[in-house]
């Protein structure tokens, strides 16, 4: 069984506890305005991995840790069981940065396999996370509830966005959502960047938040803040 990749990071200290080796799948649902990475949507382009290509890369880094990233693994579900299942079987520890917003038995079966995931919850607000990325955001939160009720750790994520995501009346929603759930062992707050524009300037398209300015160290501060009166384990990234 095969997958569709775009690219690895054979050194990554950010997706996951530890040193990773990190496979960057193609297709995602997903069009987030900040996205860094819009060479992933298109699951026809990259190239395929297979369970021995994971083995080989990971034995030439001696790094016992993966990450599936993207795009969106969970696209590639189906395909993805069987690799998962081979790094298992060899002791490999195995995460997933998920959007958390497609759900069906293959993922489903995925999620199952996982030791860790990374759920990146956009907006909890319905109606800017559907402008943020032209998707709901329902199964993004019945995913959550789906690890905890299955004792699943995860960590959330949340691109704290100027103007978009850093409302205090979000941050208070998102934390009223997610107080009681034991699985969370971390809340990573990832400060807004602008690394991808060039991704869009090379395939033709606008990047709809160039007007938009990075976090300044008062909002992070404020955003922190809030963040903390709801969760002990909340992290600057």
């Amino acid at each position: 069984m095969t997958g569709r990749i775009h690219s690895v990071e054979s050194f990554g200290t950010v997706d996951g506890p530890g040193i990773r080796y990190v496979i960057f799948m193609q297709g995602c649902p997903f069009r987030c305005l900040y996205c860094h990475n819009p060479d992933t949507w298109e699951k026809e382009n990259g190239k395929d991995v297979t369970v021995d290509y994971c083995f080989e890369k990971l034995t030439e880094s001696s790094i016992t840790n993966v990450t599936f990233s993207g795009g969106e693994p969970t696209a590639q579900a189906k395909d993805l069981i069987p690799v998962v299942k081979g790094l298992k079987e060899q002791g490999i520890n195995v995460c997933i940065d998920t959007n958390g917003g497609i759900w069906n038995p293959a993922v489903e079966e995925l999620m199952q396999e996982i030791d860790l995931v990374l759920l990146d919850v956009k907006q909890i607000n319905p109606e800017r996370h559907l402008n943020l990325t032209e998707r709901s955001n329902e199964q993004t939160l019945k995913t959550a509830q789906w690890l905890e009720d299955n004792s699943k750790p995860f960590w959330l994520r949340y691109v704290l966005v100027p103007g978009i995501s850093d409302f205090e009346e979000d941050i208070r929603a998102f934390g009223e959502h997610f107080k009681n759930f034991k699985m969370i062992q971390r809340v990573e707050i990832l400060p807004y960047h602008t690394l991808g524009i060039h991704k869009y300037e090379t395939m033709g398209q606008e990047y709809k938040l160039k007007d938009t300015k990075t976090n300044t160290p008062e909002q992070l501060d404020r955003a922190m803040a809030l963040f903390n009166e709801y969760f002990d384990c909340a992290i600057l990234n």
